[in-house]
């Protein structure tokens, strides 16, 4: 391995960690090297062990063996807190804050400022939340509950938290995930500046395009170990890649003939009115999903991507207006149950908060949605249950020890398996998969598109909602482009370039209005 380059001495080495959980060898002999002042691209399939390293980092848990060393001497974190009070920062990709309380509150969760008479000074709070917030060009109100914020303001806000705290380390996992192009702009433009005072940075990602703007070393583990440190070089992508996975992913995105059969899916002037008046969220949408077609719906943040997929599934029914047709037949969706029943069966974009509920196992998740089929006399039969999930997780080849595991164990990309496994388990005819690759590694990608792909030359419709282009052009049969809420371009397998789908996606932009 070739040592990763700068004239300064580290900030942070970590050597030899070793981590072991009931069943599962997490950590064996990684580590890991940050100089002030320059980029660490820490790169890795799901369960490699990025995320427990992280973990150790941080003061989460500890390590079974290994050494970590801050400027040169030894420490040991036994809490977050000790790990904070070192200097060291991270910002989690599944994010940390709570939802009840205010954007200013999260910002200084543990570390509200007081008044002379012991009380939360709110006025010195909402001040210095305003200047980290404006640090991220995030022009909202501290006050604002942190519930009602959208996932990508959310995930600035946990940035704005981890930067509030002025930390001589930072840690970012998978932090552009649900930003905006714009936001992860002022991300890139915020960790240069916090390059340029000396600050070091591990960052995780999944989106390799990024690195070559802010990478200055780049840590790849595989399977628990540290395989590859060295310089970063944008050159050396495809060797990245066979490094990580251990094989050549040239064929990422599988390309079954396509032969399109009568349409499952039917939406003809479908709306959804926005809940404060003004411009719909979604106007006026008419499309078709075939049988045996993948359909890819491409839109920036706010083109009305998600609430489209939730108005089909029945979330926004008050709001909903249009005519919907499943196989033919015309079809009234007013709720979840519904959409089920109509052979719809959605992955929603939050696989956390929407998708799954954590603390339950993976057999409870995956029979979730379709409890008549493993109920006996209102009791659910547990065996009946553990059968179709083992079933599930050898289809989709979820990596688990057993199907009674908590789902909330699993890496990023086995919970997405698990989502899709809730969904085949009601035998839909028609799939909605909203951003189904979000946040996991390229290997479990693969696997998820290969999915795809069976699924619909087995005669399944398929409608694709995501935000990445390359995603869109490598999985879909045809294209459909929204722009504030309306479909502006629709485009052929093959007929498609990424720069006049982008061109359709921007909105035409509105003269000035009249000043009386």
């Amino acid at each position: 391995m070739t040592p990763a380059v700068g004239d300064s001495p580290p900030l942070l080495e970590a050597r030899g960690i070793s981590k072991a959980f009931p069943g599962v060898q997490a950590l064996a002999g990684a580590g890991i090297t940050v100089r002030s002042g320059r980029l660490t691209a820490l790169l890795g399939e799901n369960g490699a062990g990025k995320s427990t390293l992280m973990n150790i980092l941080a003061g989460v848990f500890p390590p079974d063996a290994g050494t970590i060393a801050l400027d040169g001497r030894p420490v040991a974190f036994r809490s977050p807190r000790e790990a904070q009070a070192a200097g060291l920062s991270i910002i989690f990709q599944e994010l940390n804050l709570v939802g009840g309380l205010s954007v200013a509150e999260n910002i200084v969760l543990g570390r509200q400022p007081l008044t002379p008479w012991g009380l939360v000074d709110r006025h010195r709070m909402h001040a210095d939340a305003r200047d980290v917030l404006a640090m991220l060009d995030l022009d909202i109100d501290p006050a604002t509950p942190v519930g009602r914020l959208k996932v990508g303001t959310r995930q600035m806000v946990e940035i704005a938290k981890a930067l509030s705290l002025d930390a001589r380390l930072l840690i970012l996992d998978e932090p552009t995930s649900a930003l905006t192009e714009h936001e992860v702009e002022t991300l890139f433009r915020v960790i240069r500046r916090l390059k340029d005072r000396g600050v070091g940075m591990i960052y995780i990602t999944h989106r390799l395009d990024e690195l070559p703007r802010i990478a200055d070393d780049v840590t790849i583990f595989r399977d628990g170990m540290l395989v590859h440190e060295a310089a970063f070089s944008a050159r050396d992508r495809a060797e990245y890649v066979r490094r990580m996975v251990g094989r050549d992913l040239a064929d990422l995105y599988p390309r079954s003939p396509s032969s399109p059969g009568r349409p499952l899916l039917q939406l003809d002037g479908f709306a959804v009115a926005r809940p404060a008046g003004g411009q719909p969220l979604v106007a006026d949408v008419s499309l078709a999903v075939h049988a045996g077609e993948v359909v890819g719906l491409f839109g920036l943040m706010g083109a009305g991507r998600t609430e489209l997929m939730e108005a089909v599934y029945g979330l926004h029914s008050r709001a909903t207006t249009g005519r919907v047709r499943i196989d033919g037949a015309e079809a009234t969706i007013r709720s979840p149950r519904d959409a089920l029943a109509a052979g719809l069966a959605l992955a929603p974009e939050d696989r956390k908060a929407d998708g799954l509920v954590l603390g339950m196992s993976i057999a409870e998740n995956i029979s979730m949605a379709s409890l008549d089929a493993v109920t006996r006399a209102w009791i659910v039969s547990r065996r009946g249950e553990a059968r179709r999930a083992a079933e599930a997780v050898s289809r989709l080849a979820i990596k688990a020890a057993t199907t009674a595991q908590a789902t909330g164990t699993l890496s990023g990309g086995n919970q997405q398996k698990v989502v899709l496994a809730k969904g085949l388990a009601c035998e839909p005819r028609v799939l909605l998969l909203d951003e189904p690759t979000r946040g996991i590694d390229i290997g479990a990608k693969r696997e998820i598109y290969s999915l795809i792909d069976d699924l619909a030359r087995g005669g399944m419709g398929i409608l694709v909602a995501s935000s990445e282009l390359p995603e869109i052009l490598g999985i879909s049969d045809r294209i459909l482009v929204l722009a504030e809420g309306r479909v502006t371009a629709e485009f052929a397998r093959g007929a498609a370039t990424e720069q006049a789908i982008l061109h359709a996606a921007i909105p035409p932009q509105r003269p000035p209005a009249a000043v009386a």
